[in-house]
């Protein structure tokens, strides 16, 4: 099993940062009470008269994140944590890291469900897979009793660790054959049917895959899952997910400066997200029918690597000029995308580590959302709005296709300007998306330069939250109509 992958495995009763509701009757459990700012006055009510004057003499103001001990005999015998209402999971993320050892309860306002305490709780408890080190006894660690109607944060959380898990793991240890093997593990006890597909298979059913994957000794797979859901009839909508799964990128005979190959292992970031989301899916049971592909490919250099100017042609005929061997994600995807739309999903969406320039745009923290449904955006949109899980909407701009051309071939892999990276990128993954599928494209990063409250240094999976709200909203809407 790939390392760290068990760990993603555990049930709720064995993640390490919860306990049970059923052990939240047991003696020596103490309180978090968040309170908004508005209820900064009721702190006597909660934690004493000398607590409330020790928290207000300390400089706690309730700040939203802030966290204030309340000392007791033997020790500290509360906490305090400004908060404020709505879904933003993160105001719980720093509770894991600085509340003293042992089982505590929390205690919310009206406005904030359980399950985003829960979830923030678990995000801040993430820490990277160690090598070499011992890990920390888990009798050392805070631990939160899940309160009713927490269970399904605890259920997200663990999707996003599973994502994180992935990404963080050495290159080495995460090839193209764990990335595969790793979403069977995953996915086949939940029902999945999954199939891996590989050598002179891939190479005739996906050969933008295969040139991708030719200068590796780690040979590229193809992974292919379906299910469907326990309450999902023969006419039960079909979603497609597809993800970029380069498990290292040095950019091929374009080869990338040092600099820009330290965070390489992240370019699975997308099969990371898909895979994560795909689970979540199946643990909630979702009334739908799923589909996953996952590319799992490395590019590397080598005398069988491709080259530029190299000429492919893809699964739906149309033939590629590579333009630049470091715009190897779209080759990736295009393939898998042609199959997709094979099977006319209800919708289709894809996420990648893509383009710099959705970075450049927008910042590592708002992923760029590329849709040819007006109706898709806007629920992703307003869905990850509404769970602080943002995306921004970027346009696929048909002006910009003629920078796609090539002299030799249907189309370039990169454009022929410098500029709207991210735009012509979309675009060309959109030349394979079949017409009427409805379609939603996400360029992400996929990654946290710095810790921030829920939030640690190293892999991240967003966009998770959003796509799974926007999916519960449409079936909600679908089954009240």
């Amino acid at each position: 099993m790939v390392f760290g992958l068990r760990r993603s495995l555990m049930s709720i009763e064995e993640f390490p940062c919860l306990l049970p509701s059923t052990r939240g009757r047991r003696s020596g459990v103490r309180v978090i009470h968040a309170i908004t700012h508005a209820e900064f006055g009721t702190l006597a009510e909660r934690v004493g008269e000398s607590g409330a004057a020790f928290l207000r003499e300390s400089g706690f103001r309730g700040q939203v994140g802030e966290l204030g001990l309340v000392p007791g005999k033997g020790g500290v015998a509360a906490a305090v944590l400004g908060v404020q209402a709505g879904a933003d999971p993160f105001q719980f993320g720093t509770l894991a890291k600085d509340l003293p050892p042992g089982a505590w309860k929390i205690a919310l306002p009206e406005g904030i469900a359980p399950d985003i305490a829960v979830l923030g709780f678990c995000l801040g408890a993430y820490h990277m897979p160690a090598f070499g080190r011992a890990a920390r006894p888990e009798r050392d660690i805070a631990r939160l009793i899940v309160p009713a109607g927490g269970a399904a944060g605890a259920e997200v959380a663990q999707a996003i660790r599973l994502g994180r898990d992935l990404i963080n793991a050495p290159p080495n240890l995460m090839g193209p054959a764990e990335l595969a093997e790793a979403a069977r593990t995953l996915l086949e006890p939940l029902g999945a049917r999954v199939e891996i597909v590989k050598g002179r298979k891939l190479a005739r059913a996906y050969p933008t895959v295969a040139h991708v994957g030719a200068g590796s000794e780690r040979a590229p797979k193809v992974v292919i899952a379906r299910w469907q859901g326990s309450r999902a009839g023969a006419k039960a909508p079909v979603l497609s997910l597809v993800g970029k799964g380069v498990c290292f990128d040095t950019g091929g005979y374009d080869i990338k400066p040092a600099a820009g190959m330290l965070r390489m292992k992240k370019d699975m970031g997308g099969a990371a997200i898909m895979l994560a989301l795909a689970r979540l899916v199946m643990v909630r049971d979702l009334p739908i029918r799923l589909e996953l592909r996952l590319g799992c490919v490395e590019n590397s250099i080598s005398g069988t690597a491709m080259r530029p100017s190299d000429v492919v042609v893809t699964r739906s005929g149309q033939t590629v000029e590579i333009g630049n061997t470091d715009a190897e994600g779209r080759l990736v995807l295009c393939d898998l995308l042609t199959e997709a739309s094979e099977t006319d999903p209800d919708l289709l969406i894809d996420a990648a580590t893509l383009t710099g320039a959705a970075r450049v745009a927008l910042g590592p923290d708002l992923p760029a959302l590329f849709s040819n449904d007006d109706e898709v955006a806007q629920a992703i949109l307003d869905a990850g709005t509404s769970c602080g899980d943002p995306l921004w909407r970027l346009p696929l701009w048909d002006d910009y296709a003629s920078w796609l051309r090539s002299p030799v071939a249907d189309l370039n892999n990169v454009a022929a300007k410098p500029m709207a990276g991210a735009l012509t990128a979309a675009l060309f993954l959109k030349k394979f998306i079949k017409t009427g599928v409805r379609w939603a494209h996400i360029d992400v990063y996929a990654w946290n330069d710095h810790y921030r409250s829920g939030r640690p240094e190293g892999g991240e999976i967003p966009v998770l939250r959003a796509v799974y709200a926007s999916l519960l909203r449409t079936l909600h809407a679908r089954d009240s109509t």
